[in-house]
């Protein structure tokens, strides 16, 4: 079962070969015998292509359920004996990778050596339960969901552009006035171009925004920004380094959204495995002390 669920998630036997360490032959034949016992073939595979048949696809999900539970009571056992290890499956957003913050991760692998963490970065919202994560990383605005969520650290959104920019169009008084200006649109923004501000009083304020760029990537929306292509709107963890420099400026601050948040998410379990909670618990930790330090160095 856990050889058919590492080639289905390596997408290969041989990619699941060199990440677990085991022959492709092995594997080939722990899955073969797996079909043979099921009686229904799980996977079609030819010399160059690899899918999975449409019973191979419910038996993922569900076989991913099992070992996952398997695991927890692992976990709840290691717990008895006050050892953690074992595999998290993080999805994680490139830009909270890539960014500063992005060290909190290292230094956790660092402290627990025993807790192997696989870590997959994708920028989307995936689906914990059907693809098969523990956790997850979210910058957003938490809605409803079946999932369990922890603040780690409030998500501070920015607007800025280049000091040249700036000069040349003007800082706008109110957020319409970036509808006459060029601005960067980052499109993993779910609003896209239609960007969100606060009213003094509190209420919502959506002002639709054009510019010479749209690109699914934070940095290349920072990048275009010091380049002077417009106005944006950027994590403040994104833009630490150029704020400091001097190359981005902030304005509008009294109407950017300051309720969003940077969260830890997973399902809904009866136990939570105890590698998570371990992990889960060090990054409101980490956050916590960077809080503090920020606030010491003002």
């Amino acid at each position: 079962m856990r050889a058919f669920i590492d080639v289905v998630e390596a997408e290969g036997f041989s990619a699941a070969a060199r990440k677990i360490g085991r022959s492709k032959a092995l594997l080939s034949k722990y899955v073969r015998e797996l079909e043979d016992e099921l009686g229904v073939l799980l996977l079609n595979r030819t010399t160059r292509q690899f899918s999975m048949t449409e019973a191979g696809h419910v038996y993922y999900q569900r076989a991913s359920e099992i070992i996952r539970d398997i695991d927890s009571l692992k976990d709840s056992m290691s717990e008895t004996s006050g050892d953690a290890r074992g595999r998290i499956k993080l999805s994680a957003p490139r830009t909270f990778a890539d960014a500063p913050i992005g060290q909190s991760l290292i230094d956790f692998c660092a402290e627990h050596p025993e807790i192997v963490l696989d870590i997959r970065l994708d920028d989307r919202f995936v689906d914990l339960v059907e693809e098969g994560f523990d956790v997850a990383i979210r910058i957003t605005w938490l809605q409803d969901s079946s999932l369990i969520a922890r603040r780690l650290t409030a998500l501070h959104l920015i607007l800025c552009a280049s000091p040249e920019l700036i000069a040349k169009f003007g800082m706008p008084e109110r957020p319409e006035g970036l509808h006459e200006r060029p601005c960067i649109v980052d499109t993993n923004n779910r609003s896209r171009g239609n960007w969100h501000f606060r009213n003094t009083d509190g209420s919502l304020l959506t002002v639709p925004v054009s510019g010479p760029i749209e690109v699914n990537s934070p940095l290349v929306t920072m990048a275009a920004a010091v380049k002077g292509l417009g106005f944006c709107i950027l994590p403040r963890f994104v833009a630490e380094a150029e704020l400091a420099s001097g190359r981005l400026v902030t304005g509008l601050d009294e109407f950017t959204v300051k309720d969003g948040g940077i969260y830890a998410v997973y399902p809904h379990r009866r136990h939570l495995p105890t590698k998570v909670r371990i992990f889960v618990d060090y990054l409101a930790k980490w956050f916590k002390e960077r809080e503090n330090m920020d606030r010491e160095n003002l």
